[in-house]
């Protein structure tokens, strides 16, 4: 993983699917309170094909926290979000 200005960053959040004949993954990471965005990725056929970029301040409401667990519930639900919109259909790929 990238050095993202030394600070701790949290676990991500890894699925994979199979979309049709497609096979889909999904990448969540935090880049860090030094950057301070959460990431998630949509990868088809190992190509990316999608890319969503949170600040924390849209999904933290008190923006950069020290609060670990407040980041890692973020993360997971955006992860979350990103694999319920896949499977609905709401997202095309």
């Amino acid at each position: 993983m990238k050095n993202r200005s030394m600070s701790t960053v949290q676990k991500g959040f890894n699925s994979d699917l199979n979309i049709g004949s497609s096979h889909v993954h999904i990448q969540t990471e935090d880049w860090g309170k030094g950057n301070p965005f959460i990431v998630t990725k949509v990868f088809k056929n190992g190509a990316v094909v999608q890319s969503i970029k949170t600040p924390y301040g849209t999904v933290l409401p008190f923006g950069p926290v020290s609060d670990d667990q407040a980041i890692r519930l973020a993360m997971q639900e955006q992860h979350q979000k990103i694999l319920d919109s896949l499977l609905s259909g709401q997202i095309h790929i």
